[in-house]
C-alpha cells in the first residue's frame, strides 16, 4: 500500500490565502523574518474559522481513504503549538483516526519521515523538490493547474485513479 502524505495549508483548506490577506491588511512586508513572527503569533482559531475547504477536500479525502489504496496522513508545516492544536481540532471534526504529522516550519518534511517510495501532495514546489531528492514522488496541488515540472491536480479525489 502506498504511503500518501497530503499537505494541509493550500491543499485541504485555503488558509494560505487567509493568512496572506491578514498580513496584507496589517501592512506586513513579505519577507522571511516578518512572516515568521506573524505566523508564530497568529490566532489560528480565527484563521481556520475563516478558511474554507478547497474543492470538496474533506469529501475527497474520505474517497481516498475509502479506496483502501493508500496509507493516508496529513503532513503539515507549523509555526506554533497553537497552530498544531487548531489544525488537529479542525481535522478531527472530519476524521477521527487519520494520522496527522506536524512538522516545525524550520525542518524539512523529508527529515520527519521516509520519503522514498512515498507520495507527497503539496502546493509548494520547494517541498516537492526536497521530497523528490529524497526518493519520493511529488504531485503539485494548484488551482491554476500549473505543475511547475510536477504532475498537477486541483482536486484530491483524482488521486484514487491517478496512482496505482
Amino acid at each position: 500500500m502506498t504511503n500518501l502524505y497530503i499537505d494541509f495549508d493550500g491543499v485541504i483548506v485555503n488558509s494560505i490565502d487567509v493568512t496572506y490577506k491578514m498580513a496584507s491588511d496589517l501592512g506586513i512586508e513579505r519577507n522571511e523574518e516578518n512572516y515568521s513572527k506573524f505566523y508564530q503569533n497568529l490566532d489560528w482559531c480565527d484563521v481556520l474559522k475563516k478558511s474554507k475547504p478547497i474543492n470538496d477536500s474533506w469529501k475527497c479525502l474520505q474517497k481516498i481513504i475509502d479506496s483502501d489504496k493508500f496509507n493516508v496522513a496529513i503532513l503539515t508545516h507549523v509555526n506554533s503549538l497553537a497552530e498544531i492544536e487548531e489544525k488537529v481540532k479542525m481535522i478531527r471534526r472530519h476524521f477521527k483516526d487519520i494520522t496527522i504529522i506536524s512538522v516545525p516550519k524550520s525542518i524539512s518534511k523529508t527529515n520527519m519521515l521516509k520519503a522514498e517510495g512515498s507520495v507527497l501532495v503539496d502546493d509548494f514546489v520547494g517541498n516537492l523538490d526536497e521530497w523528490k531528492a529524497a526518493g519520493g514522488y511529488g504531485i503539485r496541488f494548484d488551482l491554476d493547474m500549473d505543475g511547475k515540472g510536477y504532475p498537477v491536480i486541483d482536486r484530491l479525489d483524482v488521486l484514487v485513479d491517478m496512482i496505482d
